[in-house]
């Protein structure tokens, strides 16, 4: 029953966090200002990776209906019908939106992370400021603002993808493939892929605003583990290690305790004692068990 349980304390904390978030802002002039570089940053600075994957993929798809489904019983506008219904109601709605969460949640992630590691969060807070409102809220709405945008984008360079083959690759006639464009085409689709970019757009920047901004420990933690330990030099056996700690290891090697431990990017040892672990207490459990022991 850990796991559940830790799972609902993630998901407790993630939903104080977003209504922290969605609070009214306290100067909308700073809010605003806010939102559109968001806007430009996680939306405008996207429209690259949308247009060559969104034009590629609808090339890829109208060649792929065209050779797979030639027969005398198919309509000829079948290869323009698919490739439509594809990009309308998965690629662009889904897989592009789960690309740009790559692209975008990994964006956000590191900055609000960094910021926290460097204490410019913790600094926002003792200054009275909302920092959740202040750093998440314009992320969000720029987000949402956005994505509906690039989704109709990617459709229509999907389209484009598909004129390229028929125009320059000469995969089937240009009139076939607007046939079938046109075919029982359904509105709702459009609106249907707008609602589901809404969607992704909101979870994209919230959980990895939540990640970013929950980010513990120090610089280690923001995009690397590693795994190191610390010795301070000012000891009376290293004197000198400073100028071939190697050499010094190797030969004298090292007889008490690291003052710092680090494993996978988490700190163990701290001061030269374990986190996480009483010492004092184990040991003297230890001892008692030992006694119990020897006294059979």
């Amino acid at each position: 029953m850990i796991f559940p349980f830790n799972y609902l304390q993630i998901f407790g904390k993630y939903l104080m966090l977003m209504w922290r978030a969605i609070a009214i802002p306290d100067r909308w002039r700073m809010f605003m200002k806010q939102y559109v570089k968001e806007m430009s940053s996680l939306g405008v600075d996207s429209i690259g990776i949308v247009l060559l994957i969104s034009f590629f993929i609808g090339a890829v798809i109208c060649i792929q209906m065209k050779l797979n489904i030639q027969s005398p019983w198919m309509p000829r506008w079948v290869s323009g019908y698919t490739t439509r219904e594809i990009m309308l109601l998965e690629f662009s709605s889904s897989i592009m939106c789960l690309i740009l969460a790559g692209k975008v949640g990994s964006n956000i992630a590191s900055e609000l992370g960094t910021m926290r590691v460097t204490q410019q969060i913790d600094a926002l807070d003792i200054m009275g400021v909302n920092s959740a409102n202040y750093l998440i809220a314009p992320k969000l709405l720029g987000l949402i603002t956005l994505m509906p945008c690039l989704v109709i984008f990617a459709d229509f360079m999907g389209i484009m993808g598909a004129y390229a083959t028929a125009y320059i690759g000469h995969i089937l006639p240009p009139d076939d493939l607007t046939l079938g464009l046109q075919h029982s085409f359904n509105s709702w689709f459009i609106w249907m892929s707008i609602i589901k970019s809404l969607v992704f757009a909101f979870i994209i920047a919230s959980v990895s605003s939540y990640c970013g901004y929950t980010v513990e420990g120090g610089s280690v933690e923001v995009g690397k583990c590693a795994d190191f330990f610390l010795v301070n030099e000012n000891r009376l056996e290293l004197v000198g290690a400073c100028y071939d700690p190697k050499s010094v290891l190797g030969t004298v090697g090292l007889r008490a305790a690291v003052d710092y431990t680090v494993i996978n990017g988490k700190v163990t040892v701290e001061h030269g004692i374990i986190t996480g672990a009483e010492e004092e207490k184990i040991a003297a459990d230890a001892k008692r068990e030992l006694a119990r022991y020897l006294a059979r």
